[in-house]
């Protein structure tokens, strides 16, 4: 198995905080599987990154996934991460506030022949909504 955390870095920097949704193709399987719950609309497996992406750099242009700790235990990759952006366009239906976020993260992912083929994540919604100004999610 290669460098599978240079994979998950890749994601990190290339997918999530510059947008290269392209990229996704190249570093997960056709059969991917999405675990974590996701914000409203986003579709099951391989289109999860992609679709959470676009949800996330349309509200937040800066939209930014910063790596705090990596660690492999054979072939699953732990990240803790952080989440962070400025509220500058439409979000799961809440018009633009203005306000910045920044939230912990918690990512597993499943490698299999240097793909990524699952993935596990917590993510502090909430706590994103309460920094937004808004409140909990939208139900």
């Amino acid at each position: 198995m290669s460098d599978v955390k240079a994979s998950m870095r890749r994601i990190y920097d290339e997918v999530f905080t510059q947008g290269n949704v392209d990229l996704i193709d190249e570093l997960l399987a056709d059969d991917f599987v999405e675990h974590e719950e996701l914000p409203p609309g986003i579709p099951p497996g391989k289109e999860a990154p992609k679709a959470f992406v676009a949800l996330f750099h349309g509200a937040f242009p800066d939209f930014r996934a910063t790596v705090e700790e990596m660690l492999q235990d054979g072939n699953k990759v732990i990240t803790r991460a952080r989440f962070s952006g400025t509220h500058r366009g439409e979000f799961m239906g809440i018009p633009a506030t203005g306000n910045s976020f920044d939230i912990p993260a918690i990512d597993i992912v499943e490698f299999r022949d240097d793909k990524a083929v699952a993935h596990w994540g917590v993510m502090d919604l909430a706590g994103m909504m309460e920094q937004l100004g808004v409140g909990g999610p939208p139900e």
